[in-house]
């Protein structure tokens, strides 16, 4: 019975011990865990390599509300990108052990890198805010290239967290990581060779280039520690801009919207506008085109010289230099917060826009159908719409346009109108 006892005891100590579990009324745990090994060693070359890469903590992590099942979509295996894989990877949770392999298994003569992003937390909810990375090769030369760069967001107009990808010619090995919260990035070492490095907006969240996601590419051939042109990431649409909304802010103005950015370098003049009065398309004599921003910069100026009667020379070049102040106002009307350098480098392009301001020079009229038909508009990737159409109800009642701009709209931003528009009063 005195035995019997004494191992019943030691297996209870052996339980507890195991649990390691702090006692109950201590200090509680606010440490984030942390790595403490790897498996195996960063840039190591083994050619026979079997088995997982392995990323030890110091106690045990979470493996989160939505656990592993190949998809991408538990929440470690959005925390893991392995590269060179088309394939989402084997992701499995060993309570302090996270263990990732591919799918297809490793591949002979390739540099393999495994990256484990920032995120990891332990049962306390504790996050560790920084990430490893582990580089070796399956008999491949060791890798020396680091490939470095930014990219922007060209369609919100600021820099944000994107994906990175760098596809290695002739294979077409893709190798992937994530930039910092400002677009930077610095990844590697990666083998010599040709690349086709994307900058992506990773808008599902899955660590892939989707064909909806918005990006840009560029071509670099990579030795050592290469530096890449920045990435302005923005949709690839292959169909030219549609219109999508008309409407109407006043009885003299018509707000064009499309369903794609424009192209910012286009010139935009009432030539690529018809508007026709239904049902005998009698044709509505429009005086400019112009996108929002700076319609709304010559309004100001029209409005602040609505009491005086500049010579037509005057009044052109008053509205040429509204023109110009507006584009330098946009490039600087940027999200606070950023360094001097990125302030420049959001400066150094046009922000992108999906409205144009049609100025007529005779008011619609109330409870009349209208048709607007544009013509040759550009999206970012240069491709041109033909031709886009869209019905314009004008509701009974329609508000005045503001008093200084009932007799005239201004001029085009890119060039004036061949018809000259009549004298102010």
């Amino acid at each position: 019975m005195q035995v019997g006892g004494t191992l019943v005891l030691l297996a209870l100590s052996v339980a507890a011990c195991a649990r390691m579990e702090p006692p109950p009324g201590g200090p509680p745990d606010k440490l984030p865990p942390s790595l403490i090994a790897t498996r195996p060693d960063s840039l190591s070359s083994l050619a026979n390599f079997d088995g997982a890469v392995e990323f030890t903590f110091d106690e045990v992590v979470s493996e989160g509300s939505q656990p592993s099942m190949g998809l991408g979509t538990s929440d470690l295996e959005k925390l893991v990108i392995l590269s060179p894989s088309d394939n989402v990877p084997r992701v499995r949770w060993k309570r302090s052990v996270i263990s990732v392999e591919p799918k297809e298994g490793w591949r002979p003569n390739r540099v393999y890198r495994i990256e484990l992003l920032p995120g990891i937390t332990d049962l306390q909810r504790n996050r560790l805010d920084s990430g490893t990375v582990v580089t070796f090769t399956t008999g491949a030369p060791l890798p020396t290239v680091t490939l470095s760069g930014q990219v922007v967001d060209w369609v919100a107009g600021r820099m944000v967290p994107a994906l990175v990808e760098a596809v290695l010619s002739p294979d077409s090995l893709r190798y992937r990581a994530v930039t910092d919260s400002t677009g930077a990035f610095a990844f590697g070492p990666l083998p010599r060779g040709e690349y086709l490095v994307y900058g992506i907006i990773d808008q599902a969240r899955n660590l892939r280039r989707d064909f909806r996601d918005n990006f840009d590419s560029t071509r670099v051939r990579a030795d050592s520690s290469t530096t890449v042109a920045v990435l302005w990431a923005f949709p690839h649409d292959t169909i030219g801009p549609r219109l999508q909304t008309v409407t109407t802010t006043d009885s003299m103005t018509a707000d064009l919207g499309f369903n794609q950015p424009l192209d910012p370098y286009q010139q935009f003049d009432s030539t690529q506008i018809r508007i026709v009065l239904l049902p005998d398309s009698t044709p509505v004599p429009v005086g400019s085109l112009l996108p929002r921003a700076i319609d709304d910069s010559i309004q100001r100026v029209l409005r602040a010289a609505a009491d005086t009667t500049p010579p037509a020379d005057s009044n052109r070049a008053a509205l040429d230099s509204a023109r110009l102040a507006a584009e330098d106002r946009l490039k600087e009307q940027r999200p606070g917060g950023l360094s001097q350098d990125n302030r420049a480098l959001l400066a150094s392009r046009p922000p992108l826009f999906d409205h144009l301001i049609a100025r007529l020079r005779l008011a619609f009229t109330p409870g009349r159908q209208y048709l607007v038909t544009v013509t040759g508009m550009r999206n970012v990737n240069k491709v041109a719409a033909a031709e886009s159409r869209q019905a314009l109800p004008i509701p009974e009642r329609v508000a005045p346009p503001p008093a200084d701009s009932t007799q005239r709209a201004p001029g085009d931003s890119a060039r004036p109108d061949s018809t000259p528009p009549p004298p102010r009063p």
